[in-house]
């Protein structure tokens, strides 16, 4: 572990100098990264400046932004420390995170400690990267149906399919099911050229490369060609139960409240369902209400169904997703 604020003194009014020294050297490579771009891209972002020497380092800057850097720099080390990579999304993650206060005004405690929950799948141990994905994942691991609503980039589906892929591997479901509206909410796939397939995997690509991102190539085949993995619109799901499955609608806020309700009650035994999609960004046509909104408005409050919400603060993609979702939610949009 870092042993921390070995000097704290303030440099010129207004202005603070904090010193870290770290127990750990070897470290200290991945915690800086290669040309001491984690170190850079802090520095950037916060408005700090940071000297390291051997195993100290030394932050300047405004006190609040100073004590950040700090949390930030003790959080990526405590990951490494834990055996988790630090990679550039992981810096951009914990300085999101070191952005929101916590309830006492100062640092959320989630910067500075290791994740207290993980999903471990056969390629990846994914860790969660934003306050809100904590909650999340924690959400995931124990109720029976998620809401996941927000913006893109704050890894609603792709967190949910770590999740489900989890708990096919180790036997906890049996199947595991991934659907999403076609194109826009009608499924309109008559123009489209080939079979039903060919029509509907185009929009069904980003839950493949999710699944592609957990396993390796040959075992999401097989699973696909075994029924143990479907991939499939949601008209394809009229009619049936699904028990001893993990199931996971995408785009939801492309359904109409019919589509919603099927697939809602499709929730068999021993299931758990995620339901993903951002209420405000429909596709649906003028009049056509969003099946999401429905379902959240009905739904909210009753036990074993949890909704979590995202902001463009959880994005997690690169940092100009997150101010590009700001500028286009932002007042008088």
């Amino acid at each position: 572990m870092a042993r921390r604020d070995l000097a704290a003194v303030a440099a010129n009014e207004g202005r603070a100098r904090l010193e870290l020294e770290f127990e750990q050297p070897y470290l200290l490579g991945p915690l800086f990264g290669d040309y001491d771009r984690h170190l850079i891209t802090i520095e950037q972002r916060l408005g700090v400046h940071i000297a390291a020497r051997g195993n100290r380092v030394q932050i300047e800057g405004e006190p609040d932004a100073a004590a950040r850097a700090r949390e930030v720099l003790v959080g990526l080390y405590n990951r490494l420390d834990q055996g988790h990579d630090v990679d550039a999304e992981a810096v951009e993650a914990v300085l999101g995170m070191a952005a929101q206060p916590s309830l006492d005004g100062i640092i959320a405690d989630e910067v500075a400690t290791p994740p207290r929950v993980m999903i471990r799948t056969r390629k990846k141990t994914i860790v969660p990267r934003s306050t809100v994905q904590t909650v999340y994942m924690e959400a995931l691991g124990r109720d029976d149906m998620i809401f996941a609503l927000g913006p893109a980039g704050t890894g609603k589906t792709y967190l949910a399919v770590a999740q489900a892929v989890a708990m096919l591997i180790t036997g906890q479901v049996d199947r595991l099911i991934l659907s999403r509206p076609a194109v826009e909410a009608g499924e309109r796939l008559g123009f489209l050229p080939g079979d039903m397939k060919e029509k509907v995997d185009p929009y069904l690509r980003p839950l493949y490369d999710a699944l592609y991102d957990m396993l390796p190539t040959e075992q999401v085949e097989r699973r696909i060609a075994s029924g143990e993995i479907e991939i499939a619109p949601i008209a394809f799901m009229r009619g049936r139960t699904l028990n001893d499955a993990f199931i996971i609608l995408d785009e939801a806020q492309n359904t109409t409240p019919q589509q919603m309700k099927m697939f809602l009650t499709r929730f068999g035994m021993r299931a758990r369902m995620v339901i993903c999609g951002d209420p405000n960004q429909t596709d649906l046509p003028n009049g056509v209400m969003s099946g999401l909104k429905d379902a959240v408005g009905k739904l909210e409050g009753i036990p074993k169904i949890s909704m979590v919400r995202f902001t463009a603060a959880d994005v997690v993609r690169h940092p100009l997703v997150g101010r590009i979702v700001e500028a286009y939610e932002g007042p008088g949009q």
